[in-house]
C-alpha cells in the first residue's frame, strides 16, 4: 500500500472560541449525511510546505466530526522528485525543457505508486501534480469520487506542461482550484470547486505564543530582539524570490541601519533543487551577520517559525507566482502586516492599505517596509484588520466546510 501518515486526534470544539457555534454547527450538520465515508488523501509529502501542514489539521477533523479519514503519501526517488519539481515549475509559467525521459519518469513512478495503491474509497483527493497520474492507472478503480487538488498557480503554465499533464487531470470528474483563473484550457469538470487553503488557529505554529517568549526564543538563533527583524518564511526556491527580499533588504537597511533579516524555510523530501536555491540564498546574501538563513535542519519546526513571525516587525513575502501563501495567512493571523507579491492567491489576503501592502518590485517592496518600520502605530492599525480577516475567511474551520459541501455535491447528498 501507500505510505500511511499518522495525524494527532483534533476536536472540532476547541475551535469553538475562535470560530463560534454557529460556524461547528453548520459543520456537524453537513457532516452527519457523510457519516462513515471512507475519505482518503493522497499528496507527495508528510512534511515540509502548505499541502502537508493542511492535511495534519484537516484530517484528524475530518475523524472528529465522524467521517473514515485517511492520509497516505506516494513514493518516489531523486529522479522522480526532480522531475516533480520541473513540473511546478513549469505549470507555473517557468520556460524549462519537458523531456521524453522526464516524462518516462513521471509515468513510472506513478505507475508503480498505483501498483501499491490497496483499499476502497468514497473519495480520494489528490493533491497536486506528483500524484496525478494515479487515477490514469487505477483504471478509476479505488474510489466512487476521485478529485484533484491543485494548489499552484497554473494561470499562465508552459504549455509543454501544461499539455502533458491536462489528459491525466481530465480524468478527474472533479477538481479543487484555489482560484478560478488557475483553471488551464482543455480540461473540464463535472463539479469544480473554488476553495482557498486555510491555517490551523491552535496548531503548534498558530496559537498564540507571548511576545517575549518569542523573543526570547529568535535570540537563540542569533537575533537581536531589541533591533527591527523583518522575517520571510518559505522554501528556498526561485518563485519565493529570497533573493530579492535581500535586495530590498539592503536599500532599508541603508535609512535603517539597525534592521534585520531572517530567511527562514523547509527543506521538504520531495523538493531536491531547495538545496541548490538554499546555497544561491547564502552566497547572495554574502558576509552580512544580519542576514540570518535558518531552516528545520537547525531546529526551527512549526513553533519556532510562530515565534519568528510573532517576533517580526514585519512579514515579507515577494513571492513572484504563488498559489495562495499560507505563510502570509500566518502572520496575519498574528496581527503583524505583511508586505507580499503582488501575484497568485495573496492578493485574496492582503487587501492592499488594509491588512498590509502588495508591490511588484524590490523598490516598492523596500518603500513599504520603511514605511510600516518607521510607523508602529501604522503596524497595529493593519496588524489587527489583518487578524480579524484571517478569522473570518481563512481558517480550518471554513476549509473542512467548503470539503463538506463538495462532497455532498459530488454524492448527490
Amino acid at each position: 500500500m501507500l505510505d500511511p501518515v499518522s495525524t494527532k486526534p483534533k476536536q472540532l470544539q476547541d475551535y469553538s472560541q475562535i470560530a463560534g457555534e454557529e460556524l461547528l454547527n453548520e459543520i456537524r450538520n453537513l457532516a452527519a449525511p457523510l457519516k462513515d465515508a471512507r475519505i482518503l488523501n493522497i499528496n507527495a509529502t508528510a512534511f515540509g510546505g502548505g499541502v502537508a501542514e493542511i492535511l495534519m489539521s484537516l484530517v484528524p477533523l475530518m475523524q472528529d466530526i465522524g467521517l473514515d479519514a485517511t492520509w497516505q503519501v506516494i513514493q518516489g526517488n531523486d529522479d522522480f522528485f526532480n522531475v516533480t519539481k520541473a513540473s511546478h515549475n513549469g505549470l507555473q509559467g517557468m520556460q524549462l525543457p519537458l523531456t521524453d525521459s522526464m516524462k518516462n519518469t513521471w509515468k513510472k513512478y506513478n505507475q508503480l505508486n498505483a501498483n501499491r495503491f490497496e483499499g476502497e474509497y468514497d473519495f480520494i483527493i489528490v493533491h497536486d501534480p506528483q500524484p496525478a497520474g494515479l487515477k490514469f492507472f487505477l483504471e478509476d478503480k479505488g474510489a466512487q469520487h476521485w478529485i484533484w487538488r491543485c494548489h499552484i498557480d497554473t494561470s499562465h503554465p508552459n504549455p509543454d506542461f501544461w499539455n502533458f499533464y491536462a489528459p491525466y487531470i481530465n480524468t478527474y470528474e472533479n477538481a479543487i482550484f484555489t482560484l478560478k483563473d488557475y483553471v488551464g484550457p482543455g480540461v473540464a469538470f463535472k463539479n469544480l470547486a473554488i476553495i482557498p487553503p486555510t491555517i490551523d488557529p491552535l496548531s503548534e505554529k498558530n496559537a498564540p505564543i507571548p511576545v517575549e517568549t518569542a523573543r526570547a526564543t529568535i535570540a537563540s538563533y542569533g537575533i537581536d530582539p531589541d533591533r527591527p527583524l523583518v522575517t520571510q518564511v518559505s522554501r528556498f526556491d526561485p518563485w519565493k524570490d529570497p533573493l530579492g527580499v535581500i535586495d530590498a533588504y539592503r536599500i532599508v537597511k541603508l535609512s535603517i541601519p539597525d534592521v534585520q533579516l531572517a530567511l527562514v524555510g523547509s527543506m521538504a523530501s520531495d523538493d531536491p533543487e531547495g538545496w541548490y536555491y538554499l546555497d544561491k540564498t547564502t552566497r547572495h546574501a554574502g558576509e552580512d551577520n544580519d542576514i540570518h538563513i535558518l531552516h528545520n535542519f537547525h531546529g526551527v519546526g512549526g513553533y519556532e517559525v510562530g515565534c519568528f513571525q510573532t517576533a517580526s516587525d514585519v512579514v515579507i513575502q515577494k513571492s513572484t507566482r504563488e498559489g495562495f501563501g499560507l505563510v502570509v495567512t500566518e502572520a496575519l493571523w498574528k496581527g503583524v502586516p505583511v508586505v507580499g507579491g503582488n501575484v497568485g492567491g495573496i492578493p485574496l489576503q492582503i487587501l492592499d492599505g488594509k491588512t498590509g501592502y502588495l508591490v511588484d518590485t524590490v523598490e516598492q517592496c523596500a518603500d513599504r517596509v520603511q514605511q510600516l518600520l518607521k510607523n508602529p502605530g501604522l503596524c497595529t492599525e493593519l496588524g489587527t484588520a489583518a487578524r480579524e480577516f484571517v478569522r473570518t475567511h481563512f481558517l480550518t474551520m471554513h476549509h473542512l466546510r467548503n470539503y463538506l459541501k463538495l462532497f455532498q455535491t459530488i454524492a448527490g447528498k
